[in-house]
């Protein structure tokens, strides 16, 4: 079946079907440790504040640490013999870069050390319409990483349709998780946004929930509306929150 029907098909779905019912789930804090990228994708971080990064992230058993790829090499160094893991973005921040150029950031950031790559979608081709296209873009990222590949679809610029279509191409072209946000657009994480996406991609793709993320509360939020993954720069306040 054509690309575009098959998101129309969801599309109409989505609008005769959803309903936003967060689960109701015991989240303990070790749920949420277990869940952090702890996040510095600052345009002034140093290799200093990447070191301190990776440090904390490994005092307080997060999944990760997500960085630019300029210092993949470096957390995977200091991560070295932790299981904490190496993400990194690419197409960041904007997404408006070809697709060959996604590609290359994308295998120069797996040679160098990541465990998984976050891409943002051209949010201006996703907009007109144009899925085929943005389609193609995220299997390039997919093909060239090997490795497991986040799309960050930036929700604060999308209509819930168009939310439901990110994610509809993304399941499609092999992404392992739709994510909400770059946290460098107008507007970050909402329960509601994620509880969507994953009513989209069920239990076959990941939600990340990113942008904005800065207590417990909101990050329990998030999981109980579906988030299997939480991009934050708060992480070691939100876990201290509760200790």
């Amino acid at each position: 079946m054509e690309l575009r029907n098959i998101v129309s098909e969801w599309i109409e779905k989505f609008k005769k079907e959803y309903e936003y019912r967060p689960a109701e789930l015991d989240v303990t804090v070790d749920d949420v440790r277990k869940a952090i990228e702890h996040t510095n994708l600052k345009a002034s971080a140093t290799p200093e504040d990447i070191a301190k990064l990776c440090e904390e992230a490994k005092e307080n058993g997060f999944y990760g640490v997500c960085v630019n790829p300029a210092y993949v090499g470096l957390a995977k160094r200091l991560l070295s013999g932790s299981p904490v893991k190496v993400v990194t973005v690419c197409g960041f921040p904007l997404g408006a870069t070809p697709p060959e150029v996604k590609a290359f950031e994308a295998k120069k950031a797996v040679e160098d050390g990541a465990d998984e790559v976050d891409m943002v979608i051209n949010i201006g081709l996703l907009k007109a319409g144009e899925y085929e296209r943005v389609y193609e873009d995220i299997k390039a990222v997919v093909e060239a990483a090997g490795v497991p590949v986040k799309v960050i679809i930036e929700t604060c610029y999308l209509t819930d349709e168009e939310k439901v279509a990110a994610c509809v191409i993304s399941k499609l072209a092999g992404a392992k998780f739709v994510k909400t946000s770059t946290g460098f657009g107008s507007g970050g994480a909402t329960p509601e946004d994620v509880h969507l996406m994953k009513w989209v991609v069920g239990d076959e793709l990941g939600v990340k929930a990113a942008g904005g993320i800065r207590t417990f509360e909101s990050a329990v939020n998030m999981i109980k509306s579906g988030a299997s993954r939480i991009g934050t720069s708060s992480g070691v306040k939100i876990v201290s929150e509760v200790e």
